[in-house]
């Protein structure tokens, strides 16, 4: 999988607001959908409540990856949004997150969020590199990161 295919600067957020998991989430779904690559922004937001609800998507060091499959997408759709605060996302190390990978993949297709989170996977090894999304000061940065990375 080619990350560059993926990673687009107007679905990198550097400042989220969201305080908690469900405005996080809110937050990065109504990113995608204003990309348009959204067909419908209710359903693709159920999908990944629905996902969340199933088990959290909070990893260690500080990364989520929130995602869902959904029919409101035709192919996988990936945001990445920083926070400036950890929000608690009940992670596997009970710590609070700061960078969110979420991906929004379609029901018919098998795997592609699986794949993209494989190559963008150093992240859960690179305390350098996760210290170098929190610091980008540019989406093209974090996009940079991320393909050097994989």
């Amino acid at each position: 999988m080619d990350l560059k295919n993926y990673l687009r600067p107007e679905l990198v957020l550097l400042d989220l607001r969201g305080q908690t998991k469900e405005e996080v989430i809110a937050e990065l779904v109504d990113l995608a959908a204003r990309s348009g690559r959204v067909l419908d922004k209710e359903e693709a937001l159920r999908s990944v409540f629905e996902r969340e609800n199933r088990m959290s998507t909070g990893m260690k060091h500080g990364i989520a990856i929130p995602h869902g499959k959904t029919t409101a997408v035709r192919d996988l759709v990936a945001c990445i949004g920083i926070s400036k605060h950890e929000v608690d996302f009940d992670a596997l190390d009970h710590k609070g997150c700061r960078i969110f990978i979420m991906t929004l993949s379609p029901v018919d297709k098998t795997g592609p969020h699986l794949q993209f989170l494989a190559e963008v996977g150093m992240l859960f090894r690179s305390e350098e590199k996760r210290q170098a999304l929190l610091d980008a000061k540019a989406p093209e940065e974090v996009i940079s990161i991320l393909l050097g990375a994989s």
